[in-house]
């Protein structure tokens, strides 16, 4: 059985659900799910947003939900995605009393931070990893609300101290070596924490070196795009930039990018995953400059799976996926001019950009197709299994 509930804006956790249930039925097995949506949250009146904060800890609903489908379904194991906020962690209980085991994909960081992304105010934050999560109430940290991240950091704290972290997940999978470290320094337990990256369907690779650079994400501070836009302003060269995507930080980049004259610049907007897909293809590098620790960036893999290296900053999960002069390029995190340079020497560089392009394909055939993605994932439901025998 499959579990995931998701948010109300889409996002790469979604797509990872969805590409390991096609995969899991495709290799025959036999799937079931269930999904909840914090757009449930809308529907309620007043007083019912204020009940809501207490299912943050226990959905009495979610955990009467689950007992039902683990008796009528008897799955071998429960795979959760992700619990917040409308299924919540009560399900674990109704999976230890139907000796059904779980493993848990830690997508994000929400079991150390209320935020769940370990930034805050336009750099990395790890106060509540090094203190406790009752730091981030203080900065209001979730949804810029002392509220609801007072209640994110109840159901953090209620569940650490209750054993459900520590006792209820048979086996749980981080996406990067980097990611599992920060787990076991915020008390999960290092012998249950196995690496499996993400994978993504073979978009096929390029031909051709590119005549253009690509940015693709979310137009948000934490994704770095205004630091992408002053490096461009400080080009000393002439370089095409597309950038897709939409945000609350568009209309701030299209006025930035009117004011300085950025001819080369163009927003895309929001496009459909198959252009973006073509618009790779015809890209010389892509430019990824997020300014926090980041889960998994699908986006990475797609790239490599086109055989197009990758500029990134050196800071968490990403300086792990992209290998600094082989498959991509490390500029330091949030500095605009080293990107600069970096973008400046990628340019003029095509032969060794060629080079980076074909070992970014490898690196995507070496681990990040369906094969091998199917292949960790059943050692692990096997583990799983096998443990709680």
């Amino acid at each position: 059985m499959l579990v995931h509930n998701s948010y109300q804006q889409p996002g790469g956790e979604d797509v990872v659900f969805n590409l390991e249930r096609q995969l899991l039925e495709s290799a025959g097995h036999e799937v079931s799910t269930y999904c909840r949506s914090n757009w449930e949250a809308n529907n309620l009146s007043p007083l019912g947003k204020v009940v809501l904060l207490k299912g943050f800890v226990w959905a009495d609903d979610s955990r009467r939900d689950m007992v039902e489908l683990l008796r009528r379904t008897k799955p071998d194991l429960v795979h959760i995605h992700n619990t917040f906020f409308r299924i919540s962690p009560s399900i674990y209980s109704a999976c230890q009393e139907a000796h059904v085991p779980v493993v848990q994909t830690l997508h994000n960081y929400r079991l150390l931070c209320p935020k769940a992304t370990l930034y805050r105010d336009g750099h990395v934050c790890e106060e509540c990893l090094d203190h406790g999560v009752w730091r981030g109430i203080y900065h209001g940290c979730y949804r810029d609300s002392r509220v609801t991240t007072a209640a994110t950091a109840l159901m953090l704290e209620f569940h650490r101290q209750r054993g459900t972290w520590n006792n209820l997940v048979r086996c749980y999978v981080a996406l990067t070596q980097f990611a599992r470290q920060k787990f076991i320094q915020g008390g999960l337990p290092a012998d249950r924490i196995r690496v499996k990256p993400n994978f993504v369907q073979d978009p096929g690779v390029r031909t051709g070196g590119g005549n253009y650079s690509l940015f693709v994400g979310r137009l948000t501070e934490d994704k770095g795009v205004l630091t992408l836009v002053k490096a461009w302003q400080q080009l000393r060269q002439q370089i095409p930039l597309r950038i897709s995507g939409d945000g609350p930080l568009r209309a701030q980049l299209e006025t930035e990018i009117g004011r300085s004259g950025q001819s080369t610049v163009s927003l895309l907007g929001q496009i459909s995953h198959d252009k973006i897909l073509v618009a790779m293809k015809q890209a010389r590098f892509l430019v990824f400059p997020s300014e926090w620790y980041e889960g998994f960036p699908m986006t990475i893999a797609e790239a490599f799976g086109c055989g197009m290296p990758v500029i990134c900053p050196a800071l968490g999960s990403m300086q792990e996926i992209v290998d600094d002069g082989r498959t991509g390029l490390h500029f330091r995190p949030g500095d605009a001019a080293d990107l600069a340079r970096k973008v400046e020497w990628a340019w003029s560089h095509p032969a060794e950009l060629e080079q980076m392009g074909r070992q970014a394909r490898s690196e995507y055939d070496t681990h990040y197709t369906s094969e091998r993605n199917y292949a960790a994932l059943m050692d692990i439901y096997q583990e799983a299994v096998t443990a709680s025998a």
